[in-house]
């Protein structure tokens, strides 16, 4: 795409994004559907399918003939990254969403044959976006982003996943250990907007592709290190434990994990 495409694509997302923040508000006042998925901590409301059907609908209307991951079930069966590939994440911590009514965003990427090309992060609440690309540049809100210092890990915060971090899985407590302090958001929206503004030198959870394909993109984008902590390749269509980091910190946690 040329530079007047994608700012054609931005502004033509950020429109949805608008209107999702104004939806999702008014929803969280009203009465909610809430069912579960894989168990009782994985919530689901009418919200996050309304939310997912809207984006759907919108991106068929832009991009017929793209593919769409949802992770609501509303887009398509994606085998592969050949041609055009959204990622859609409606409510991306929807446990924060129903109990808190805070904390929680809304993501979407595109990829096209596998190689990036722009994702939104949007904390819902606050209408606080970052969005942008490789070849376009990565913005909070209006602003140019630029890559955060490359703090380690001793000197700078780290963000895991709460209940991998309580199971003491893929190293997670050791890495909090190591780190000047830890967090936990339960959303990995929230987490990548606080990477991605340069409040936390990293971000590691075992993620779905839809968890992780924006982070990914904005990411590495801003000049992060991203990978699997297995040191798997990163396939945007497998699951798995994503750690985006500074260049140091992510050194830093992967010494940690090969000495275990």
């Amino acid at each position: 795409m040329n530079e007047a495409q994608l700012k054609k694509l931005d502004q033509t997302v950020l429109g949805w994004l608008n209107t999702v923040h104004d939806t999702v508000l008014k929803r969280v006042t009203q009465r909610m559907r809430v069912d579960t998925k894989a168990g009782h901590r994985d919530l689901v409301t009418n919200v996050d399918r309304e939310t997912e059907q809207f984006y759907v609908d919108a991106i068929r209307r832009f991009d017929p003939k793209a593919k769409i991951l949802g992770e609501e079930g509303f887009g398509d069966a994606v085998n592969d990254m050949a041609g055009r590939v959204w990622f859609v994440d409606p409510i991306d911590g929807t446990m924060n969403f129903v109990k808190q009514q805070a904390e929680f965003a809304t993501m979407l990427a595109l990829y096209e044959d596998g190689q990036p090309v722009m994702a939104w992060i949007m904390d819902v609440v606050n209408h606080d976006i970052v969005h942008g690309g490789p070849a376009y540049g990565v913005y909070h809100n209006d602003t140019p982003l630029a890559t955060p210092k490359d703090t380690g890990l001793a000197d700078g915060l780290i963000i895991l996943s709460g209940a991998r971090l309580l199971y003491e899985q893929f190293g997670f407590p050791e890495v909090a250990k190591a780190a000047l302090g830890f967090r936990v958001y339960g959303s990995a929206g929230i987490s990548y907007l606080h990477v991605l503004t340069g409040k936390a030198v990293g971000y590691a959870s075992n993620m779905k592709p839809w968890d992780y394909a924006a982070g990914t993109l904005l990411g590495e984008a801003l000049g992060f290190k991203v990978g699997k902590i297995d040191d798997q390749p990163m396939n945007m269509l497998i699951s798995g434990t994503v750690l985006v980091a500074t260049q140091q910190a992510y050194s830093d946690i992967m010494a940690i994990e090969r000495d275990l």
